[in-house]
C-alpha cells in the first residue's frame, strides 16, 4: 500500500535507524553511536523505546531470527521446497535439511540468535520491572519485549522441544546455562508472556507500521493453541483477530506479494526492510532465493525452490500458482521470459514471493532484493487456524464460512476453485489441510503443520523422515557451553 510505504519511509525511519546495520557495511558509519543498541538520548520520547525499538532490529540483523536460516529450518524440510542452487553449493545443509541427516554441529546460529532475541527482551523487561514505572507508554514497552520474546520461545520449541527458559539479564556466562524445560513449561511461559502483551499492546501504530500489536499477540495465541489441540482456545483467540475489524484479506494474492503488498491490511507482523540510496536496511533472506543467473538474471543465490510435488498439489486454474512459483522459460507476470539453463542454474522452479518487479530492480539500479518485508504472520492464515479450530471443535459451518473466505480471494473474479461440498469433519479435515498448503506455500508452515497433524511420517518418508526428526538436536557448542547441563534431545545422543 502506497500510504504505508511512504510511511516507512518518513516516520518509520526513525526506528529503523535504530537497528544494527547490515553486516556489509562502509567505513563510513564506524565513526558514528552504535545503531540497534538503545543509547540514552536516541528519541525524545524518552522512557524504554530505544530499547524497544533495538528489539526489531534485533529481528532483522540476528543471524537465525530472519537470515536465511529461518527457511532452512522452517520450509526446507517440508514437501514444498528442496535446497535449490547448485548440486555442490551448501550440499552438506541439503542433506541435513532436505534428507534429514540431521547435525548437532550445523545450524547452531539458529539456536544463538533466538536466545540472543530472547536475551535482549529480558534486559528490556528486567530493566522495567526495575524502574517500577507503570505508566501506559511503559507497559507497552514491556507488552512489545514480551511478545517478541514469545515469537521466539515459540520458534524454539517447534524446532528443539524442551528447551531452557532463561528470564533473567545475562551479567555472567552462567546467568545463561540452565537445564531443559518441557515442552508443557515453555508453553506456558509463552502463554504468560502472550497474556501480558495482549493485555497491554496497541490494536495498531498508525506512525509506526512493523511494530508488535494485539493483533500479534493475539494471533501468536491462537496458533500455539492450534498446536496444544486447544480447539476452542484457539478459534477464541483466532476470534479476536478476526472481530478485531483491524485487518482484510488483501484483494489480490498476486498484489500481497509484490512491493505493493507490504504492510497491507493483510499484515499481522512484518519484518521491515528498507532500500533507499546509502541505506540498506535487510540481511540476506531474500537475496539468498532469489533466480541464481547471470547478467540481468543474476538476481540471488538461488536457494529454497519449490518442489515438483508443490507444483502437483495446485488445483487446476488456482491462480496463487503463478503468484508462488516461477517458473524458468517462462512469463515472469512482468511480460519478462525467465531463461532456463545455462544462463540460470538448471532450477525449473523459483520462489515467486521471493521474486521482485522488473522496474524497481531497474530503479535501484541492482537485482537483488533487499527491500521487501518479511510476512512473519497474515490475516489469512489466522482465518485457516480459525477453519480448523471450529471444524475440530464440531462447528462445520463456522469452518466452512472462514475456509471460503481464503478461497474467495484466490478465485478472484475467475470461476476457479469451486467450493468445498464435503462439509463432514473428515472433509472439511482434508480441505483446509489442502488450503493451509496452498495458500500459505513457502510461507514456512508447512513442515510444522505436517508434524502437528501427524502426517509427517508418511507424508516425508521418501525424504528420510523418521519421528524423531520433528525436533533438531540441540547445538553441541550449546551443550560444551553449558559444562554438560545441557543435555541433547533423545535420539541423537
Amino acid at each position: 500500500m502506497k500510504n504505508y510505504k511512504y510511511i516507512i519511509k518518513s516516520s518509520l525511519f526513525v526506528l529503523m535507524a535504530l537497528a544494527v546495520l547490515n553486516s556489509c557495511n562502509d567505513d563510513e558509519f564506524l565513526d558514528k553511536k552504535p545503531l540497534g543498541t538503545a543509547t540514552e538520548g536516541d528519541l525524545a520520547a524518552g522512557g524504554y523505546e530505544e530499547k524497544a525499538f533495538g528489539l526489531y532490529g534485533k529481528i532483522r540483523t540476528q543471524d537465525g531470527i530472519t537470515s536465511w536460516d529461518r527457511y532452512w529450518f522452517q520450509n526446507i524440510r517440508s514437501d514444498d521446497a528442496q535446497k535449490g542452487s547448485t548440486a555442490t553449493d551448501a550440499a552438506t545443509r541439503g542433506n541435513v535439511m532436505d534428507k534429514f541427516q540431521y547435525s548437532p554441529t550445523e545450524f547452531s546460529a539458529y539456536w544463538d540468535g533466538h536466545y540472543s532475541l530472547i536475551f535482549a527482551c529480558n534486559d528490556l523487561i528486567v530493566d522495567i520491572d526495575a524502574s517500577g514505572l507503570t505508566d501506559q507508554g511503559t507497559m507497552i514497552n514491556k507488552a512489545e519485549a514480551m511478545v517478541i520474546r514469545a515469537f521466539a520461545f515459540f520458534d524454539l520449541r517447534r524446532d528443539y522441544g524442551e528447551v531452557p527458559i532463561i528470564l533473567k539479564k545475562i551479567v555472567v556466562p552462567s546467568d545463561g546455562i540452565k537445564v531443559k524445560s518441557t515442552v508443557a513449561e515453555v508453553d506456558a511461559q509463552i502463554i504468560s508472556d502472550l497474556e501480558f502483551a495482549a493485555a497491554n499492546l496497541p490494536d495498531s501504530w498508525p506512525a509506526y507500521p512493523g511494530r508488535a500489536t494485539k493483533g500479534f499477540a493475539n494471533a501468536l495465541f491462537a496458533k500455539l493453541y492450534l498446536y496444544q489441540e486447544e480447539w476452542s482456545k484457539s478459534l477464541e483467540k483466532s476470534e479476536l483477530v478476526i472481530n478485531s475489524g483491524k485487518y482484510m484479506l488483501e484483494n489480490s494474492y498476486t498484489t500481497l506479494f509484490s512491493e505493493a503488498g507490504d504492510n497491507s491490511k493483510e499484515s499481522i507482523f512484518e519484518v521491515q526492510f528498507l532500500r533507499e540510496a546509502g541505506v540498506n536496511y535487510s540481511n540476506n533472506y531474500w537475496e539468498s532465493q532469489g533466480v541464481r543467473g547471470a547478467g540481468t538474471w543474476d538476481l540471488g543465490w538461488g536457494f529454497n525452490v519449490p518442489t515438483q510435488n508443490l507444483v502437483d498439489a495446485y488445483e487446476t486454474g488456482d491462480p496463487r500458482k503463478d503468484a508462488t512459483i516461477l517458473f524458468s522459460g517462462q512469463n515472469d507476470g512482468f511480460g519478462l521470459t525467465v531463461p532456463e539453463s545455462p544462463l540460470l542454474v538448471a532450477q525449473p522452479y523459483w520462489n515467486k514471493k521471493a521474486y521482485t518487479t522488473p522496474s524497481i530492480r531497474q530503479g535501484y539500479g541492482e537485482n537483488k532484493n533487499h527491500w521487501k518485508n518479511i510476512k512473519i504472520l497474515r490475516y489469512a492464515d489466522v482465518l485457516l487456524m480459525a477453519a480448523e479450530a471450529a471444524n475440530e471443535s464440531g462447528n462445520a459451518t463456522k469452518a466452512s464460512d472462514y475456509l471460503e473466505l481464503v478461497r474467495d480471494r484466490a478465485r478472484g473474479t475467475s470461476s476457479v476453485l469451486p467450493k468445498v461440498t464435503d462439509l463432514s469433519q473428515s472433509g472439511l479435515r482434508t480441505a483446509i489441510k489442502h488450503e493451509r498448503r496452498i495458500e500459505l506455500a513457502m510461507e514456512n508452515e508447512r513442515f510444522y503443520d505436517l508434524v502437528r497433524w501427524g502426517d509427517a511420517p508418511s507424508v516425508l518418508a521418501g525424504l528420510g523422515y523418521q519421528v524423531k526428526n520433528q525436533f533438531y538436536p540441540i547445538p553441541q557448542t550449546a551443550i560444551d557451553q553449558s559444562g554438560g547441563i545441557l543435555k541433547q534431545n533423545p535420539d541423537y545422543n
